[in-house]
């Protein structure tokens, strides 16, 4: 069997490009410090446009989390130019996608459209994104809906999971461990919308990123009269210092949901920024442990034993430093097993070594599907265009990314295993019911503390 799969490996190796490369672009800063990149491609009449401001979480007021997220779906609801609805029935006559929302550096203003219908596509975006007037009847429409939406996330307890464990696992004291739930939204007027507005759209905090068919030439001259004329005003000052990661015991935090059937969990500890060195490497490392399909976390939390419908490893890559989170469910009875088997699997992954062959089926995986998940369509590469310039990288990201996954070897992938799939100090979230599995969950850590769901707000208790 092995003879067949290293002959399935070298045919797929063989099929698979020997490197990719970033069509060309061009990168152009505005007289107000805008940054306008520009990547023509003519094979489908569609085009991308792309505005983004740097801050996004990372910027919102303690006290106000959500805000710069809110700031964003107001965007499209009344313009200086357009009420909400006059806005969406122009979009609708073009028949363009329209997206506003935030990401823990950034708030991304996107539209799709077809090329024949550039001018009033762009016209509409440039409207949303640049002439925003948050009338109160909008913001008081939007802050209800989210304050009811954060109050009904505990009704999806994967969701639910997701925003306690960022409260746990980063705390209070850290941009990204601030879930917005009903009391931040609370929080939010009209004028902390204006001001995050007004903070973070000027003209040395955006990058306007153009991707499809069109006229490069042409295009520059629009986007200039669009976005040329905006205030200069500052770039947003990144967070210097966050507290730190690692802690110096497990801890664990149990949500006590009493319905609960099943128990939702994530065992979580210290990862990387986006631009860390070691983020190819480990990007090879976390797609065998926990990120595809056929990984080591699945095949044993799934296809071996069935103690649950997935399971997986996330190797968070944000601007400042996340996680390495490992995530799953099973059932109520079967929660000590599916996370010991979980911690078994980790500690197979230090121990007993990645061998030659799983790296090089990483590889191809990774290889063969990196074309079509980020460089396939002009909304990928408008996507891949933004993230170089918000992070301040360089085409060689893309150009050189195989030659970077070719030049980690078996043992630097085990080292980055070592270095940081550990198994002291592991941080533990759980949802579940409580009276039913506290016992059994109590021996992964000393330090524990449990909230029940119905309790208000999202953020995890203080350990």
């Amino acid at each position: 069997m092995k003879a067949r799969a290293g002959g399935c490996l070298l045919a797929a190796a063989l099929a698979l490009p020997a490197q990719v490369k970033l069509p060309p672009f061009t990168r152009e800063v505005l007289a107000n410090g805008t940054v306008v990149v520009l990547a023509p491609r003519r094979d489908v009449p569609m085009i991308t446009l792309r505005v983004l401001a740097r801050g996004g979480v990372e910027s919102d007021p303690a006290e106000m989390a959500g805000l710069s997220s809110m700031t964003a779906e107001l965007l499209r609801r009344g313009t200086a130019k357009r009420t909400a609805e006059q806005f969406s029935e122009q979009l609708d006559v073009i028949g363009a996608t329209f997206f506003a929302g935030a990401d823990e550096q950034s708030v991304v203003v996107s539209a799709e459209f077809l090329s024949r219908y550039l001018d009033r596509a762009l016209e509409l975006t440039a409207d949303a994104a640049l002439r925003p007037v948050f009338p109160e009847a909008e913001v008081s429409k939007v802050r209800s809906q989210r304050i009811d939406g954060a109050k009904a996330v505990k009704d999806n307890p994967q969701a639910a999971l997701a925003n306690y464990f960022r409260s746990f696992f980063f705390t209070s004291k850290h941009p990204y461990g601030r879930p917005a739930d009903e009391h931040s939204y609370a929080r939010i007027e009209r004028q902390h919308l204006v001001d995050c507005h007004r903070r973070l759209f000027t003209g040395r905090n955006l990058i306007v990123v153009a991707a499809g068919d069109f006229d490069p030439p042409a295009l520059r001259q629009k986007l200039a009269a669009a976005f040329g004329a905006i205030s200069a005003g500052s770039v947003y000052g990144w967070v210097k210092s966050a507290p730190p990661m690692e802690r110096a015991t497990p801890r664990l935090l149990l949500v006590d949901k009493p319905d609960a059937t099943q128990t939702y969990f994530r065992i979580a500890q210290p990862g990387i920024h986006r631009t860390h060195p070691d983020r190819v490497g480990l990007l090879l490392v976390n797609t065998l442990f926990g990120g595809r399909f056929t990984s080591m976390l699945n095949d044993e939390l799934r296809v071996n034993t069935g103690l649950t419908y997935g399971a997986g490893s996330q190797l968070q890559e944000d601007r400042m430093r996340g996680a390495i989170v490992i995530s799953s469910y099973t059932r109520t009875d079967t929660t000590a097993q599916a996370i010991d088997l979980a911690l078994e699997v980790l500690k197979r992954l230090r121990e007993k070594r990645i061998d030659a062959e799983q790296l090089a089926s990483t590889k191809t995986y990774i290889k063969g599907t990196f074309p079509t998940d980020h460089l396939e369509t002009a909304d990928q590469l408008a996507d891949v265009l933004g993230e170089i310039e918000l992070f301040d990288l360089d085409r060689g990201e893309v150009d050189d990314f195989f030659a970077r996954i070719d030049a980690v070897t078996l043992e630097q992938a085990n080292a980055l295993a070592r270095n940081y799939y550990r198994a002291d100090n592991l941080q533990f979230a759980l949802l579940g019911n409580a009276a039913k599995i506290r016992d059994a969950v109590a021996r992964y850590a000393p330090v524990r503390k449990e909230i029940a769901i119905t309790s208000a707000g999202l953020a995890a208790p203080e350990m």
